[in-house]
């Protein structure tokens, strides 16, 4: 990898004006400053000093959705090369900052971004950003550094979702039989032999397109002085320069009219049901219904289908329903895990008789009630922890470009009324829009017949 060039002089920042700490509906308030550098990385700060640490986020807008074709799965390896070393930072020398300061560090690969983020002593703020500037700056994609994580990721796929009873289900699976257009229904972990293709001059390809200042936003949370912390950013990434981004156009998904299903096999020791929807996007305002939805029908031990399923029938180990917002394509998922000798077309109708319940009759404003003071509790913890508001910041600045949709959402979730579950159930969830994936455990194989003796064998 050539050595990166000397940075130039410190660029001035355009001055920040001081923001009023956002107030949740809860009174909760959450001190914050924005930003954006002259090179369009987005900048988030917000200040906490409870505890002495930091959590440092970078969000780029490249995800499984935006791959490029015939390298399914690129967006996925490309989050482990940021792991291989950089301009300034051989490899190994990133983890190392990071865990001898006593810290954690982690990435992941969504539909519409890919994230990294450190939580470390404050004391090691300034080393960090240094690391993770200098990957942005420029990676070792040398083809000996592609091939390592080619094997890497392929053992993974291998691991995770192959040799898994369950791997990659419903979360993997359903885009691929609820979707038709390839950036939303091809294989996001990737096909083995898409992975092995790769060359490194496509990861450099990728690198320039994607991993670029104008495509991130920087979120850094917890104890720090704002003063030294922005002449940190400046001086690492002020001076990274910008480049076009050209995203792949990604058309809307054609209206679906009928009933998709699919049947896969598994070394599962029971079948597996999911009954997904699609949605529209994460920036429909009906999103924030569908999420309460998800909670009341399927999520905990107080939901509709674990009380009926596993409590009152007994048919089911356990239930699932998760609402997954998306930029261009939404999915709202059921999932039954079945007991052993259970026949999977009848938890299909159980399942569908509560839907049909959601859609027929208005729940009662307790039950609502009940599901949003879930939602709520686990949304302003998350808020309430620096580890957690970083990344809910991160999250909300990405997809809406506004992290302080963040306020005005709760006040959206507290609006939701029973007709609106009603209305959006009647409207996502009908029988002819369901998309339906059974596991069924892989049939043992039959033992070989013995051979015949040979005519005119011993006696």
């Amino acid at each position: 990898c050539a050595t990166a060039p000397p940075p130039p002089p410190a660029i001035a920042l355009p001055a920040a004006a001081e923001e009023a700490p956002p107030t949740a509906p809860s009174g909760l308030q959450v001190e914050s400053q924005y930003y954006t550098l002259p090179n369009g990385l987005k900048v988030v700060l917000s200040k906490d000093s409870t505890v002495p640490t930091v959590t440092v986020g970078v969000y780029f807008g490249i995800g499984f959705r935006i791959e490029p074709r015939n390298r399914t799965g690129f967006a996925h390896l490309f989050e482990h090369l940021m792991f291989q070393g950089s301009a300034h930072a051989p490899k190994g020398q990133f983890d190392k900052i990071i865990y001898n300061s006593g810290g954690v560090n982690n990435g992941s690969t969504r539909f519409d971004f890919t994230n990294y983020y450190e939580v470390v002593p404050s004391n090691a703020l300034e080393a960090v950003l240094w690391v993770e500037g200098d990957r942005m700056r420029g990676l070792d994609l040398t083809p000996a550094a592609l091939a390592n994580q080619q094997g890497v990721v392929g053992n993974e796929v291998k691991v995770n979702v192959l040799n898994q009873p369950y791997g990659g289900w419903p979360w993997l699976d359903m885009p691929q039989v609820a979707n038709t257009n390839w950036h939303n229904s091809h294989n996001f972990y990737g096909d083995l032999r898409d992975i092995e293709a790769a060359t490194a001059d496509d990861a450099k390809q990728f690198f320039a397109s994607f991993y670029r200042p104008n495509n991130a936003v920087l979120v850094i949370a917890g104890s720090f002085d704002k003063n030294q912390v922005k002449t940190m950013i400046e001086k690492t990434y002020g001076w990274i320069p910008r480049e076009e981004i050209t995203r792949p156009a990604i058309v809307p998904e054609p209206a679906q009219t009928k009933e998709r299903r699919t049947a896969i096999e598994r070394e599962a020791q029971a079948p597996s049901v999911a009954v997904g929807y699609r949605l529209p996007d994460v920036k429909h305002p009906d999103h924030y219904t569908m999420d309460l939805l998800s909670i009341l029908l399927g999520q905990g031990q107080s939901s509709r289908l674990y009380k009926k399923l596993v409590y009152k029938s007994e048919v089911a180990l356990g239930t699932s329903a998760y609402s997954w917002g998306q930029m261009l394509a939404g999915q709202f998922a059921i999932s039954v895990g079945l007991k052993p000798g259970q026949n999977s077309e009848r938890i299909i109708q159980m399942v569908e008789a509560e839907v049909e319940r959601l859609r027929e009759q208005t729940v009662m404003q307790k039950e609502l009630d009940k599901a949003r003071n879930i939602f709520m509790k686990d949304y302003v913890d998350g808020l309430k922890r620096v580890a957690g508001r970083a990344r809910m910041l991160a999250n909300y600045e990405t997809l809406f470009g506004d992290y302080t949709k963040i306020f005005s959402d709760l006040k959206e979730y507290q609006k939701v009324t029973p007709a609106d579950i009603k209305r959006v159930a009647s409207l996502y969830l009908q029988p002819n829009l369901r998309n339906i994936i059974i596991v069924n455990p892989k049939k043992a194989e039959k033992p070989a017949k013995p051979a015949k003796p040979a005519a005119g064998g011993a006696q």
